[in-house]
C-alpha cells in the first residue's frame, strides 16, 4: 500500500519504501542508535546493517492514510533504552509528518541487540 493525499492540483502518493527510507534516516540522526537491524526469516539471526539499507530495518503499514511505524533497531551498551526509543519515537513521527503531511498514528520500536 502507499499515503495518498489529495489537494487542489491532484493526488500524491508516497509509496510505503520511501516512508521507510525516511524513517530508517530518521531514526540513525538519534543519539545512541547504533544501527538498524533485519532478521533473517531463515535462522532467525539479527544482522546489522549498514547505511544502505535503512528501509530493511523497518516496516511501514498505511491505512487510512494514517501511517504506522515498526522499526528493529540496536542500540548503544550504557545508554538507557527508553531514552533512546522514546527519542527515536518522536524524531521518526516528527520527521515523517514534517516531510510528508500525514498523520503517523504508531511507531514502534523493537530493540534487537546491544553493541558496545
Amino acid at each position: 500500500m502507499a499515503a495518498r493525499k489529495r489537494n487542489s492540483l491532484g493526488e500524491i502518493i508516497i509509496s510505503d519504501e520511501v516512508l521507510a527510507t525516511l524513517a530508517g534516516i530518521s531514526a540513525m540522526e538519534c543519539y545512541g542508535i547504533v544501527g538498524m537491524a533485519a532478521k533473517r526469516p531463515t535462522d532467525g539471526l539479527v544482522e546489522l546493517l549498514g547505511l544502505e539499507n535503512l528501509s530493511r530495518g523497518v516496516k511501514v503499514h498505511t491505512q487510512d492514510n494514517e501511517i504506522y511505524i515498526n522499526l528493529y533497531i540496536i542500540v548503544e551498551y550504557g545508554i538507557s533504552i527508553a531514552t533512546v526509543a522514546k527519542n527515536v519515537m518522536e524524531t521518526v513521527k516528527y520527521n515523517i509528518e514534517n516531510f510528508t503531511g500525514m498523520s503517523v498514528k504508531r511507531v514502534d520500536i523493537n530493540v534487537e541487540g546491544v553493541r558496545v
